[in-house]
C-alpha cells in the first residue's frame, strides 16, 4: 500500500511522514567492517566505500545488490510561462515527451548504458499550471493529486530510483523554490535554464523574486502548491513512496533538487535516503547543494536534466557494490592484513 493511499489532505500526508522508516545502522555498521577487511587499505576507495554502506544501510543488507534499476521522468507545464521566463514554447515539453518515448533522448542512452529501466510520465501537459506571480501554481487538491501519480510509479521491486524531469519553465520554478525555501538574492537562484541570455535571466529573476514574495512563509506542501509545477510535487511524491519502501533515490540536477526542498523544509531526514547524482552548471545548484548538505557523486558540467546525471551516477553506484561484494577480504585471499 502506498503512503499516500489513505491520505485525505495534504495536512494528513505531514503527519504521515513522521512513520517513514530510518536507516538500518546494523547493516551500514556491517557493511562498513566489510569495507575494512577488504584487500585494500582502509579508505583507498574513497567515496565508493561510503556509497556502498549507503546502499546497506537503506536496504537493510550488509552486502546490498542493485539487479532491478528503476529511472522515471516526469514532465510538466507551467503558467509561470506566461511571463515570457523562456525562449521555448512550452510545445517543446510535449515534443520531448515523444522523444523520450521514441528512445531518442540522452537520457535513453545513458538509462541503457547503466543498465536502469526507463519510464516517462506526462502530467496534464495540456493544462499548465497557475502563474504563480499571480496565486498559488496549485490547488491543494491539484498537488495532492500530482503527488499521487508520483508516487504510484514507483517499483516495489527496484533497488535504486532514479528521477529526472523534463518541462519548458521548470528552471524558474526551480529557483523559486531555492529561493523561498533558503532565501538569499533571487538572482542566486537563476541560470540559463533552455538557453536565456543575460536579459532572460534578469527577467526570471524578477518573476522569481516576485513570486517568492507574494507567497511569502509558505513551507512545506504549503510551498510546493505555491511555487511549484505538478512534476516537482511528483518527483515529492515518488521520493515519499521510495522512502516508505527503503529504495534509496539518485536525484539529477538542479530542478530534481529544488523540486524536493519543499521536504526539506519540512525536516531535512526526509531526504535521507536520496543520493544527488551530479553537480548541474546552472549557478543554483551548488549553493542549493551547500543548502541541503549533500555531495554531488558527479561534476561534468552538465546541465541537461532529463535524469541525465543521476543515470550516469548510477554506473558509479553499480561499481561500488561490484567492489563490495565481489573483492576477496584478506583472509580469502590468504593476503596479511598486518
Amino acid at each position: 500500500m502506498s503512503i499516500l493511499s489513505d491520505v485525505t489532505d495534504l495536512a494528513a500526508l505531514t503527519e504521515a511522514l513522521a512513520g517513514l522508516p530510518k536507516a538500518d545502522a546494523g547493516a551500514e555498521a556491517a557493511a562498513r567492517d566489510r569495507q575494512m577487511s577488504l584487500t585494500k587499505p582502509p579508505g583507498s576507495l574513497g567515496r565508493l566505500e561510503d556509497l556502498a554502506c549507503f546502499m546497506a544501510a537503506w536496504q537493510g543488507d550488509a552486502r546490498p545488490r542493485i539487479n532491478h534499476a528503476q529511472a522515471v521522468v516526469f514532465a510538466g507545464n507551467h503558467g509561470v510561462c506566461a511571463q515570457g521566463v523562456n525562449p521555448y514554447p512550452q510545445e517543446v515539453t510535449v515534443q520531448m515527451v515523444a522523444n523520450f518515448e521514441a528512445g531518442g533522448a540522452a537520457i535513453n542512452q545513458l538509462c541503457r548504458a547503466s543498465g536502469a529501466d526507463l519510464s516517462v510520465v506526462a502530467l496534464d501537459l495540456d493544462r499548465p499550471t497557475e502563474d504563480f506571480t499571480q496565486g498559488p501554481a496549485m490547488s491543494a487538491a491539484e498537488t495532492l493529486d500530482a503527488l499521487r501519480r508520483g508516487a504510484a510509479v514507483v517499483d516495489a521491486n527496484a533497488q535504486v530510483l532514479v528521477l529526472g524531469e523534463m518541462g519548458i519553465g521548470n528552471s524558474t520554478v526551480a529557483a523559486a523554490l531555492a529561493h523561498a525555501a533558503f532565501g538569499g538574492a533571487a538572482a542566486d537562484w537563476v541560470g540559463r535554464g533552455t538557453g536565456s541570455d543575460a536579459a532572460g535571466r534578469a527577467r526570471k529573476a524578477e518573476v522569481v523574486a516576485r513570486g517568492v514574495a507574494k507567497h511569502a512563509g509558505a513551507l512545506g506542501f504549503e510551498l510546493l502548491a505555491a511555487l511549484g509545477g505538478r512534476e516537482q510535487a511528483a518527483l515529492c511524491g515518488a521520493v515519499l513512496e521510495a522512502r516508505a519502501r527503503r529504495i534509496p533515490v539518485l536525484l539529477d540536477g538542479f530542478i530534481c533538487t529544488a523540486a524536493v526542498a519543499p521536504l526539506f523544509t519540512l525536516d531535512p531526514a526526509l531526504l535521507d535516503h536520496c543520493l544527488i547524482g551530479h553537480v548541474s552548471a546552472e549557478p543554483g545548484h551548488a549553493k542549493l547543494l551547500d543548502a541541503i548538505g549533500k555531495a554531488p557523486i558527479l561534476s561534468l558540467g552538465m546541465a541537461l536534466g532529463e535524469g541525465s546525471g543521476a543515470a550516469l551516477a548510477l554506473g558509479i553506484l553499480r561499481a561500488a557494490l561490484e567492489c563490495h561484494n565481489g573483492m576477496a577480504t584478506f583472509a580469502e585471499a590468504g593476503v596479511s592484513d598486518a
